[in-house]
């Protein structure tokens, strides 16, 4: 079971080993497999990704398995975006906020009366909400090791066509349990995949089955085990998940460049397509740990002004209302500017099919 010694949260039960040298340990051992069985694919820092269009039933229990190439850019965010599903899913329909749309005219006189007060109440609990230096406490783990679960988690969010905010959600809790909790480095996927699984159930109508996010972790880890985890952190956040994200902050700072008379159809095209491509650079973002200290309004402000940029759109004022000064802004804008430069062929593969095909200036 997942249980916590000391301090320490490790995954241990019957014969399964936890690993303490960094890398993933050798799961489930008393398993026999056929010998045709290739050994089994795991990423470093205990991160396991999976493959295969079906389960083929064997007399032996056994795990399937192939190999995922993993390219790391010189940023640290990990190409890990094309991770397909172990065994065939019904793919759901995409929700509407991967590709946004602004055209929902009733949405904005709601935003007129009530999106200041919204803003304000969000704005005030960041700072309860904010992880920063997250890494700080855990002897196992190093930044690198978030790096690579959450960019495999970005990839398994799309495949089951998950909300941009459930991902959003699902690193604040990741960042926040492992601000107080120290984590061994064999659970650590599970650890992820777990937040994946209590964000979805807070923002989602249809979360992921637990099957299916276990089989995604090559069925290291039992139902059980998911189950004690998903209480453990509960009780480690005082179940208090309504965190502010970067998601609400990009829709507010773009409603508010909307505020000013009655837009015509082309600012609301506009709009969308800045709010698409600086969901893009946020989604980009979550998974490089130098921007863990940063504010979400404060990433959600520079990631707008940065795709309006990269649209050769320059009308920012708006995003002078979010409250930070010239050089706060510059100074974020900069680190994620050089984060899009180096990772071009990603921001690509995270934005919307009519996307790229636009004339953008992705090298600003």
């Amino acid at each position: 079971m997942c249980a916590q010694l000391g301090d320490m949260v490790t995954c241990s039960s019957g014969d399964m080993v936890t690993c303490s040298s960094g890398d993933m340990a050798e799961m489930c051992p008393n398993k026999r497999k056929r010998e045709e069985v290739t050994p089994r694919d795991t990423q470093d820092d205990g991160v396991c990704t999976s493959a295969g269009s079906g389960i083929k039933k064997a007399k032996y229990l056994r795990h399937r398995k192939q190999s995922l190439e993993m390219k790391s850019c010189d940023s640290g965010v990990s190409d890990l975006y094309e991770t397909p599903s172990p065994s065939p899913v019904t793919r759901r329909p995409a929700p509407s906020d991967l590709c946004p749309k602004i055209t929902d005219r009733l949405g904005l006189q709601n935003f007129r009366d009530y999106g200041e007060e919204c803003y304000i109440f969000k704005k005030g609990l960041e700072k309860k909400y904010l992880a920063t230096h997250c890494m700080d406490n855990q002897p196992q783990l190093r930044p690198e090791s978030r790096c690579k679960l959450i960019s495999w988690l970005i990839p398994v969010h799309r495949h089951f066509s998950l909300g941009f905010e459930s991902l959003c959600l699902t690193v604040s809790i990741l960042d926040r349990f492992l601000s107080c909790t120290p984590v061994a480095i064999d659970c650590f996927q599970l650890v992820g995949v777990t937040s994946l699984l209590i964000a979805c159930k807070q923002v989602e109508r249809r979360p992921p089955r637990v099957k299916q996010l276990l089989a995604l972790c090559c069925n290291n880890f039992s139902r059980e085990q998911l189950c004690n985890l998903e209480c453990i952190i509960l009780l480690k956040l005082h179940f208090q998940l309504s965190a502010p994200t970067i998601n609400y902050f990009l829709q507010h700072f773009s409603l508010l460049q909307l505020t000013d008379g009655e837009p015509s159809e082309l600012d609301l095209c506009q709009a969308s397509k800045s709010l698409a491509l600086a969901k893009g650079i946020a989604e980009l973002s979550l998974a490089d740990y130098a921007f863990n200290a940063y504010p979400p309004s404060l990433m959600a402000a520079c990631c707008l002004a940065l795709a309006q940029r990269m649209l050769c759109r320059e009308d920012s004022s708006k995003l002078q209302d979010s409250g930070y000064s010239d050089g706060e802004l510059q100074d974020c804008l900069t680190k994620i500017d050089l984060l899009v430069s180096l990772n071009k062929d990603s921001l690509l593969r995270l934005l919307p099919g009519d996307m790229p095909d636009m004339a953008m200036d992705v090298d600003n």
